[in-house]
């Protein structure tokens, strides 16, 4: 990542967002599919995870199986994982089960809208089924199975059953933006399509033109436990 600076700056501010939304005191900060990413250099002890083994993660964890104790962690981070989550329903149940009150959930996930439908369709090879009839994906190994809606479908779409299955976790904040950036960057797959100088253009036009929300490709969510 070191070698886009556009896409660097990307992940700069998406990490800026997760930080700002950690809740103060006692507990373990855990990061799930911490992959490439370095956001580790923004929380201290951070404890990084990948669903196997790599040199510079900390353990190998399967979301659906948290080994921790009850409450014990003080907030689950993630940035593109929580729509790769085969059962995501048990990622629900275990979210509950560790994190302590107060503790929260906080992500950064493909969002639902045209634009992003359209952009998956021409540019993305993972699925996104805003009209799936449930939360189930394929699951086929280690990150190959998506669904780039399912974090829109659970707390969009179906957050009536989402608050129902899950009374003590709050949906405290959903936040859809960057329509423009993150296919300009180039993402992780491409060449880098901008020079980092043209980061702070892009995000000006992009607040500008005042369709974050309309045209939304991503989306910060933020789940509090009671």
């Amino acid at each position: 990542m070191q070698s886009k600076p556009f896409l660097h700056a990307i992940y700069d501010e998406w990490y800026g967002l997760i930080v700002d939304r950690l809740p103060n005191g006692k507990g373990r900060i855990l990061e799930l599919g911490a992959g490439g990413g370095f956001l580790a250099e923004y929380i201290p002890d951070l404890l990084t995870s990948e669903l196997f083994p790599l040199s510079h993660v900390d353990r190998v964890i399967d979301a659906r199986s948290l080994p921790f104790a009850d409450r014990e962690l003080r907030a689950i981070v993630m940035t593109n994982v929580f729509h790769h989550i085969p059962e995501v329903e048990r990622f629900m149940s275990e979210a509950r089960r560790c994190l302590r009150s107060g503790g929260r959930v906080v992500m950064i996930e493909p969002w639902n809208t045209g634009w992003s439908r359209f952009v998956h369709q021409r540019f993305h090879n993972e699925a996104m089924l805003p009209d799936a009839p449930d939360w189930s994906i394929p699951d086929k190994g280690p990150v190959s199975g998506a669904n780039a809606a399912l974090p829109w479908i659970v707390f969009e779409r179906d957050s009536a059953e989402t608050k129902e299955r899950w009374p003590e976790l709050h949906l405290t904040e959903v936040r859809p933006f960057m329509p423009f950036r993150y296919l300009a960057s180039g993402g992780l797959s491409m060449r880098s399509l901008q020079p980092g100088w043209m980061f702070p253009v892009w995000r000006g036009a992009e607040r500008l033109l005042g369709v974050e929300k309309k045209m939304a490709v991503f989306a910060l969510i933020v789940v509090e436990r009671e």
